[in-house]
């Protein structure tokens, strides 16, 4: 190293005195950025502390004020709520329907359970059945009478006779076997897809083959109310009935005593004035006494009224305590699954005495007994060569085409002893989705019926109610297979339309105006079952709501709902049980949709109102208020805040019918916990 490089290097080595002044300089340094830190965190931590303390002064402050007009807001509601016992009178004006059993089955199920009393339904259950069993016996009179006749109407090819009559509601099938031919063993009603394939032993034999199709199902017995449900039933009537004597009770007693007090009033005023002057001011403070009471009794009834409609409406979204039991292995769980399609019911009958010509004549006997069934197979097989002598019938039958299947249907025999359907001694079935057609292997005849799971469309994905026009509403439930839409307009409901994997589906109740009940029992006939029953949630995970809470979000999305569009929320399963959340905007043209609408975001937990902070796109859930809002005690007075004065007047002047209607229809999908 030469004399310049170590020089050099003299000059960047750091003395001991450098060294100890550059450690105490980065010291320093440190112990101030840890001052500095500790100062900013002791700031940021008061400044925080004060948010907290202001937040809660506000919040306290917001529920003061809340609690201030709660009384206020929730009489206002209680005056814009008389709507539901207004159209449950109007209802009781027009409870007047058609067919006799329809009209039994619709009085059953329209008629508010404390208008019912239980002599009552038993004696519209047991018309039903006499009714349906006097439908049948005239079904068989009409075969009878048509199977005498087969041998003037046979066909000329083959011989036997066939015979196709159809109406609205009913198709009946007739074949006689007039030639006893064992090799005609196949029978196809001509023009149709119905076959049978049948054994030798019923090719050989004089029988006649029936398909009764009825369109409808008068053979499932009338489901029973539950336990439960009775006893609120029952209470709920007997409030309404104690309630209303007590306050005519009430009435009267004020009535005597202000009478006694008039009459007392009119021994004064006879000392100091005239006969006729007396008589005139009596009758005119009677005439007040009784119009201010006839007042205070009308006022008394709808009070009644009002709370028995809201427990009547709170009937259809309880559920039942316990699980339905089902003692046979193969019985139908009609809580589990529904009839669809009508029935079929076949039946082998002995053919009867033909009619023979003579002399001008047409002669026939007529067994005293009536029409005979052909028991198939017999009850001894004894003295029958094999065991096989008696297989199973090989059975084609046309599906209904206005009753949609989502999945493979099942078949189901009627056990008229049991009274009830089962699965049992139904074998090979074959279902033909495009051509409508099912096949399957039966060991004996009797009624059959196509089952499908009732809650195969629940829980649903998604749901939006939208304002069309005045009193005119649009409700859209969104499931697995299907889109349903249903318009509302004042007391009545239409399918508008159906989508099946996102294809229009036509459907026959399109375009059909009916009311409620009627719509509701359409619907699920034709295999479009949206609405849970008390036992729904034995099958269905639910997202499980408090049925007060759930009740009154219903009753004031109803009175909303010709001014605002709501919607399902993704966030309602995750808020607790006793609050729901719903998607809501201002709706007031009759335009469609856009596609990405800015909805408000509402939280309701029956008493309490209030818009959230979080929107539907939000990564984390919060019941955070909203800046700039403040909590109601009713959604009505929450949208009041932001509401236009034209949503407002939209509101008010909505009929009671209308409202009713749409109420029922939010009771009857429970969207809020089937969603």
């Amino acid at each position: 190293m030469g004399p310049k490089a170590k020089k050099s290097a003299r000059k960047k080595k750091i003395t001991k005195a450098e060294r100890l002044k550059q450690l105490q300089e980065e010291e320093e340094r440190r112990q101030k950025e840890e001052e500095e830190a500790r100062v900013k965190h002791e700031k940021e931590e008061m400044e925080r502390l004060e948010r907290q303390r202001i937040e809660r002064e506000k919040w306290h402050q917001l529920e003061a004020k809340d609690l201030e007009r709660r009384n206020e807001e929730l009489e206002e509601l209680y005056l814009l709520e008389e709507c539901f016992p207004e159209a449950e009178k109007l209802k009781r004006d027009t409870r007047l329907l058609s067919q006799l059993i329809e009209k039994l089955r619709l009085l059953l199920l329209q008629t508010p359970s404390y208008d019912l009393e239980d002599k009552t339904i038993i004696q519209y259950r047991g018309s039903i059945l006499e009714l349906q069993e006097l439908l049948h016996l005239k079904f068989n009179v009409a075969t009878e009478r048509l199977l005498r006749q087969a041998s003037t109407l046979a066909d000329l090819d083959s011989g036997n006779m066939e015979k196709v009559i159809q109406d609205e509601n009913v198709t009946l099938y007739v074949w006689a076997n007039l030639k006893k031919n064992p090799r005609y063993r196949s029978v196809r009603f001509s023009e149709t897809q119905i076959r049978f394939e049948i054994p030798r032993i019923l090719a050989t034999s004089g029988i006649a083959i029936r398909l009764l199709h009825t369109h409808y199902d008068h053979a499932t017995p009338l489901r029973p109310v539950s336990a439960s449900l009775q006893g609120h039933t029952a209470t709920v009537t007997h409030f309404v009935k104690d309630e209303v004597q007590k306050g005519e009770a009430e009435i009267s007693k004020e009535l005597q005593e202000e009478y006694k007090q008039q009459e007392c009033e009119s021994v004064s005023v006879c000392e100091e004035e005239t006969k006729v002057e007396e008589q005139g001011d009596i009758e005119v403070q009677m005439s007040f006494v009784q119009e201010e009471s006839e007042a205070t009794k009308c006022k008394l009834e709808m009070k009644l009224l009002s709370e028995a409609v809201f427990a009547a409406q709170l009937l259809l979204i309880e559920n039942a305590n316990e699980k339905p039991c089902f003692c046979e292995d193969n019985e139908v769980d009609l809580c589990q699954f529904t009839t669809l399609g009508g029935v079929y019911h076949l039946d082998i009958f002995e053919l009867p005495p033909q009619c023979k010509p003579m002399k001008g004549w047409m002669i026939v006997e007529i067994l005293k007994e009536g029409l005979q069934k052909y028991i198939y197979p017999p009850e001894s097989t004894e003295d029958f060569e094999t065991e096989n002598a008696f297989p199973p019938i090989e059975v084609t039958l046309e599906v209904q085409e206005n009753v949609i299947f989502f999945e493979d249907p099942m078949v189901a025999r009627w056990d008229a002893e049991g009274k009830h359907w089962q699965t049992d001694g139904i074998s090979n079935v074959l279902y033909q989705s495009e051509e409508r057609l099912i096949t399957f292997s039966l060991e004996t005849f009797g009624p059959v019926t196509l089952i499908q799971d009732t809650h195969i469309n629940m829980p649903f994905q998604s749901w939006e109610l939208r304002p069309l026009d005045v009193n005119k509403v649009l409700l859209t439930v969104t499931t697995v297979f299907t889109e349903i839409q249903i318009q509302i307009k004042e007391n009545l409901c239409m399918l508008a339309s159906v989508k099946v994997d996102n294809k229009k589906h036509s459907s026959t109740l399109e375009g059909r105006w009916m009311t409620p009940i009627s719509f509701i029992l359409a619907l699920k006939e034709t295999g479009l079952n949206i609405f849970p029953t008390g036992h729904s949630h034995f099958y269905v995970v639910i997202n499980h709501k408090e049925p007060l809470v759930e009740i009154k979000a219903y009753r004031q999305l109803a009175l909303l709902s010709s001014a605002f569009a709501f919607g399902w929320s993704k966030w309602n399963v995750e808020c607790s049980s006793k609050k729901v959340i719903v998607k809501l905007r201002e709706h007031l043209t009759e335009e469609e949709p856009v596609q990405d609408p800015n909805w408000t975001l509402l939280m309701f937990s029956g008493d309490r109102a209030q818009r959230l902070k979080i929107n539907e796109n939000s990564e984390t859930f919060s019941e955070a208020l909203k800046e700039e809002t403040e909590f109601h005690s009713t959604l009505y007075h929450l949208v009041k805040d932001f509401a236009s004065k034209e949503a407002m007047e939209k509101i008010r002047s909505s009929k009671c019918q209308f409202i009713d209607s749409v109420c029922y229809m939010l009771l009857s999908t429970r969207l809020l916990s089937y969603s």
